[in-house]
């Protein structure tokens, strides 16, 4: 299977969604479903997508598995909960016993908007990182490089725990360089237990002039420090659609990649996310 493992949907008369403030955001403020993705899809001969959480809210991440078990392409859904929470071994476990419960892959929380940068190294945080780890899950880190230390020691706290790093940590691409992206990705990449979503790139780029050189420096560097074996293919659509095209996206990163070879590509654009996700509990 061709797999999209970073989609999103939302529905502005349903949720608020706080980082969709600004007039910027406009041409994306407005319900996205799958009626809308299907074809796109189909277009672009993508056979099944991973739908991540999108505001923190575990009514979201129900409504979201529910919708799972009804749209053919979803092949898993990573949802939110509260990880500070006492309880949140017994929230997971309502999630999963509850409708789609089965499409629960992972869990993620917006680690980049926490005021503090060393969030993920808090013991309550902690506790409940090892609770999705108990229940076969994974976890998405949703980090910048502000936050790259404290989720270096955190994946090297739960070597067992699957981590699966967001948009490559988002680089300052529109500046054309991160010194401090740059230093500190090496020792996430380090750890055996992290692979990284070639994702939301064109969105840290200029989005009305951006071109696959741009994106090429940290494409390159990304996939020599994580290995063909750790790269999953995503589009962070609808998203994207602020800087082009799902269409755009895909050509944009294939110009972008450094030489790959067929199957390292199979794994890319598939194979590592049945891998990391673990799609045999989605398919159950």
């Amino acid at each position: 299977m061709r797999i999209d493992a970073h989609q999103h949907f939302w529905d502005p008369a349903r949720h608020e969604y706080p980082w969709m403030a600004g007039d910027a955001m406009d041409p994306v403020r407005r319900a996205f479903t799958p009626d809308d993705l299907r074809p796109v899809l189909r277009a672009a001969e993508i056979d099944g997508t991973i739908l991540v959480q999108t505001v923190s809210s575990v009514a979201e991440t129900r409504e979201f598995l529910q919708l799972a078990a009804a749209t053919d392409f979803i092949a898993g859904v990573v949802g939110w909960v509260d990880l500070t929470s006492a309880a949140v071994g017994d929230h997971l476990d309502e999630l999963l016993d509850g409708p789609g419960g089965s499409r629960l892959v992972g869990i993620r929380h917006q680690v980049h908007d926490e005021a503090d940068p060393e969030w993920l190294g808090r013991d309550d945080v902690r506790r409940g990182l090892a609770a999705v780890q108990q229940r076969g899950l994974t976890y998405d880190l949703l980090v910048r490089a502000r936050e790259l230390p404290a989720a270096v020691d955190v994946v090297r706290a739960l070597p067992d725990l699957p981590f699966v790093l967001d948009h490559v940590a988002k680089p300052r691409i529109a500046a054309g360089a991160d010194p401090e992206w740059t230093e500190r990705m090496p020792a996430l990449a380090a750890a055996p237990n992290v692979a990284v979503k070639l994702s939301g790139m064109v969105t840290e780029a200029n989005w009305g002039t951006w071109t696959a050189a741009d994106l090429r420096p940290f494409v390159e560097r990304v996939v020599r420090w994580f290995g063909a074996e750790r790269l999953l293919f995503g589009s962070d659509w609808p998203v994207c659609l602020l800087a082009g095209s799902y269409g755009d996206i895909v050509t944009g990163l294939d110009a972008a990649l450094p030489a790959m070879s067929p199957s390292e590509r199979v794994l890319l654009y598939g194979g590592n996310a049945e891998q990391v996700y673990r799609r045999s509990r989605a398919a159950g």
